[in-house]
């Protein structure tokens, strides 16, 4: 399958230009009537975040502590270390490769969100790092619009540009295409917080390749967003269309623009049929099933 939410967080990183005007840089205060979402940098800054996460039948918790540093061009970021992994109940031991990874993350709006290197880290710290890269890209994308002023405030950005996580040997097709759909969902002045729900949504038009006539009819209730072809054997192959969706809500501080919490909500509605030509035209009965992924962070 899609290794998470990879492909949502290279979308996010190449429709920032349409989002709108640049917010303050994070290391000033923002004047009044701008963009209250920005991050207010301090070096020094600890961090500490508890992630809890369900994907089908794997539950995982681990933890993230992070401090702001200062790069030398005066930028802020974030670098976190993971630790304290609990997998299905019971606790793991990083390896060193884990252990000693940093994941460098900013809310600056001048520093585009990047997938790091996952090569030297175990899979089982895949999940949490590309999780916790969608919530940073998400609310990233919400402050480089900068298009809130009061609640209920929303915009959309439209790009259907397809993701390929294809590898061309084992994976011969792997896409999927999302819009973004954001909202100012709630400020609470007393707290001092403010809600977002961000929603990845397919477009109005399916954007992704789907090679044969049967993959084209919807499985759910809109165009199919979400496509993989798989090689299975000799002359054999696995084929997969549908629906994935994110919905991510994430509560920020009024204070600095800190993301004090977040939960993500990923379903994947997926039809699939094993295929004995590379037409995919020779085809058994279809089946249906339903991944779905849930993450918070507090």
């Amino acid at each position: 399958m899609k290794p998470f939410a990879m492909a949502s967080l290279i979308l996010a990183g190449t429709i920032l230009l349409s989002a709108g005007p640049s917010a303050p840089a994070a290391n000033q205060s923002a004047p009044p009537g701008s963009n209250r979402l920005v991050r207010r940098y301090q070096e020094g800054e600890k961090l500490t975040y508890r992630m809890k996460g369900t994907n089908q039948q794997w539950q995982y918790e681990i933890q993230a502590d992070g401090v702001v540093k200062k790069d030398a061009a005066g930028s802020f970021f974030e670098e976190y270390a993971w630790s304290n992994l609990v997998s299905n109940h019971q606790p793991v031991a990083l390896p060193a490769a884990s252990s000693e990874f940093r994941q460098i993350l900013s809310l600056a709006p001048d520093c585009t969100p990047s997938i790091p290197d996952l090569s030297k880290v175990q899979p089982v710290l895949i999940g949490p790092i590309v999780d916790l890269l969608t919530f940073y890209s998400d609310l990233w994308l919400a402050n480089r619009a900068a298009k809130f002023s009061r609640e209920g405030d929303h915009f959309y950005v439209e790009h259907g540009t397809p993701s390929s996580w294809a590898d061309g040997t084992r994976v011969l097709i792997g896409e999927d295409s999302i819009d973004f759909d954001v909202t100012l969902k709630n400020v609470d002045q007393s707290q001092q917080t403010a809600t977002l729900l961000i929603r990845h949504v397919p477009p109005a038009q399916t954007h992704v390749k789907l090679p044969t006539d049967w993959m084209r009819a919807p499985v759910a209730d809109t165009p199919n967003n979400w496509v993989q072809v798989e090689k299975s054997g000799e002359g054999k192959y696995v084929a997969e269309v549908g629906k994935e969706t994110f919905e991510v809500e994430i509560k920020v501080s009024l204070v600095n623009g800190r993301m004090l919490s977040a939960r993500m909500d990923n379903p994947l509605e997926v039809l699939k049929r094993e295929c004995a030509d590379s037409a995919l035209v020779a085809c058994g009965a279809a089946t249906r099933y339903q991944i779905r992924r849930q993450i918070e962070i507090h």
